[in-house]
């Protein structure tokens, strides 16, 4: 089965779809995107719109809750504890789905390039509010339901990003 993913911006919604009709909904996520609403341009905080893919899937095998930066775990687990030692920090756990627009001028190339801007579905502290815009411009999910994403899913998969 080939699937696809909606991402509704004003819903904080992630829908997964049958990919061949696109009419069968497989799976509804809460999310939270960014805080500066959506956009395109590098270091707007913004999340982008349009049509993306799935370029890397990252954290397969890592327990839910483990710490990635830079795309790769750190051997830390996420606890509050481990939160008040790093205030501040854009927690990214447990998977990371890297995307990359597909729409030249819109969110491919130049100052509005997705990858570059290094543009994600992943986990977040559970504690983390969800269903409301608070992101740098990612796509945050629950650590459980971005590991269900991440298995239900395949690099290149349809991620259309609607405002």
């Amino acid at each position: 089965m080939t699937v696809a993913i909606h991402i509704d911006i004003p819903r904080q919604e992630l829908l997964v779809l049958d990919g061949e009709a696109g009419e069968t909904l497989l799976a509804r996520y809460p999310i939270s995107t960014a805080l500066n609403g959506p956009g395109e341009t590098h270091g707007s905080g913004c999340t982008p719109r349009g049509l993306h893919r799935v370029r890397a899937k990252v954290g397969a095998g890592c327990p839910p809750g483990t710490v990635l930066v830079g795309r790769r775990p750190t051997g830390e687990m996420y606890s509050p504890e481990l939160a008040t030692t790093h205030p501040g920090r854009d927690w990214i756990l447990s998977r990371i789905l890297w995307l990359t627009g597909c729409e030249p001028g819109i969110n491919r190339g130049g100052a509005v390039d997705t990858l570059r801007r290094y543009i994600y579905i992943h986990g977040c502290p559970d504690d983390c509010a969800i269903g409301v815009p608070l992101s740098h411009g990612c796509v945050r999910m629950r650590n459980a339901d971005v590991v269900a994403l991440f298995d239900a899913v395949s690099v290149g998969t349809r991620v259309q990003i609607g405002a």
